[in-house]
């Protein structure tokens, strides 16, 4: 099991922790950043349909790890505009419910494809 360490910064903030340990001998499943594009190349409109169709890509790639939410180290989340912050944090809350992986939102000027609302990256690990 990951161990959380706090300092309070996080909590000031949102819901993720400080850092996370993780035990020696962890399998690692680490992810490339990955949008909200369907597998058949569709891309939906709005920041909570690509979100919501990211963050079920990641369940999807945890569980076929073996691993579930719980198990998340570190979620490195691209925003394209700041605007879009609040709503895609009410989705990211859904999935990730109690878990407090370590986390980092940057809101950056374009993503790879036009249209790219959001990436999500993570780092999860498990005994």
């Amino acid at each position: 099991m990951n161990t959380l360490h706090n300092i309070g910064v996080a909590a000031s903030i949102g819901a993720y922790s400080d850092a996370v340990e993780v035990p020696g001998g962890a399998r690692w499943l680490v992810t490339s950043g990955t949008p909200g594009l369907s597998s058949g190349g569709a891309l939906p409109e709005g920041i909570v349909a690509q979100a919501e169709l990211a963050w079920r890509h990641m369940v999807t790639l945890l569980a076929r790890a073996g691993m579930t939410v719980a198990d998340l180290v570190k979620v490195t989340q691209y925003l394209t505009r700041d605007s879009d912050i609040a709503a895609y944090a009410q989705v990211r809350g859904r999935y990730l419910g109690d878990a407090r992986p370590a986390s980092l939102l940057l809101v950056v000027p374009a993503l790879v494809r036009p249209g790219f609302l959001l990436e999500i990256e993570i780092l999860a690990a498990k005994s």
